[in-house]
């Protein structure tokens, strides 16, 4: 077994991944100026709180997409998209207990209260919990990228490639498509981003929920072609990369999902995100498989 936390990472607890920073704004501002906030902050969400900084809702960057898709003005208050009320869980609470809560909820994230003094004390995301893995797996002797590793060892171990947690399939739109289009897809897929394409369906960009609110913010019309605001190029891995490596190349380029192609091909087959690698085990090979953490469902 590598050497990392002597027995099972499902017995760590919620403050070993929770993010302490929370990001809170009056549920009376507007929806500018929480995209403001929210870009400042390279955050998903926000605690929407009252006048007495008691937190009553939540809003996300989904929240912000629909009220664009849906003509709201934009200086409407929080209040009017937030979802409420927040989702708690305990510092102290185990990992897994948090993670069935979130996939019970289906939610993306709970906000953490101190056990003792029932303060908020954080936030957990499945990207935190990539986070915590990633951090055992990059320091563990079985590490494909630890210069330290052993040979010999590592030559024992069977790796996840990142075929084995992919999402495969991917739900792309031409460029020429309007963002309203994009909306709807993203919507109903609850994805992140969509794959953008050319008239011959190759890959040229991708949209985000990002970009979305920008659009928003600037008064972009969502009839606009999605190729007006697409990011470029677009972030890819092979099939058969290594999960840790993949993991890697996320966390150092702060992206949160890369487009999978096939083996020497730029055919897109699926795509890898942060969510997908907190999904399915603790970490990227088998050298703690029996102590992995189980995500069964997410958005």
């Amino acid at each position: 077994m590598a050497k990392i936390q002597a027995n099972t990472l499902s017995t760590l607890s919620v403050h070993r991944a929770m993010r302490r920073q929370v990001i809170c704004l009056d549920q009376n501002k507007t929806i500018d100026h929480a995209i403001n906030v929210i870009i400042k902050h390279k955050v998903n969400a926000l605690l929407a709180v009252d006048s007495l900084r008691k937190p009553v809702g939540v809003v996300s960057k989904t929240d912000i997409m629909g009220a664009y898709y849906a003509g709201l003005p934009i200086d409407s208050p929080l209040e009017h998209i937030m979802i409420s009320p927040p989702l708690f869980c305990q510092a102290e609470d185990s990992l897994e207990t948090a993670l069935e809560q979130m996939r019970a909820h289906k939610v993306y994230r709970l906000y953490v209260v101190d056990d003792v003094s029932g303060d908020l004390a954080g936030a957990l995301a499945y990207p935190d919990i990539v986070g915590l893995l990633y951090q055992y797996c990059h320091k563990c002797e079985y590490s494909h990228l630890n210069p330290n590793k052993t040979a010999i060892r590592n030559g024992t171990v069977r790796r996840f490639k990142v075929r084995e947690l992919m999402t495969s399939g991917v739900k792309s739109l031409s460029g020429h498509q309007p963002l309203s289009a994009v909306m709807e897809v993203l919507s109903a897929h609850r994805f992140g981003a969509m794959l953008i394409t050319d008239e011959d369906g190759q890959p040229r960009g991708v949209l985000s929920k990002t970009d979305l609110a920008l659009a928003y913010k600037h008064g972009v019309s969502p009839d606009v072609p999605a190729e007006t605001i697409m990011q470029a190029p677009v972030h890819t891995c092979d099939a058969d990369s290594l999960l840790e490596e993949a993991i890697h190349q996320m966390i150092i380029s702060d992206i949160h999902r890369l487009f999978v192609h096939e083996a020497n091909t730029d055919t897109i087959i699926g795509v890898l995100s942060l969510s997908d690698a907190a999904r399915g085990r603790s970490g990227s090979c088998h050298g703690c498989v029996s102590s992995r953490i189980k995500i069964e469902d997410h958005i």
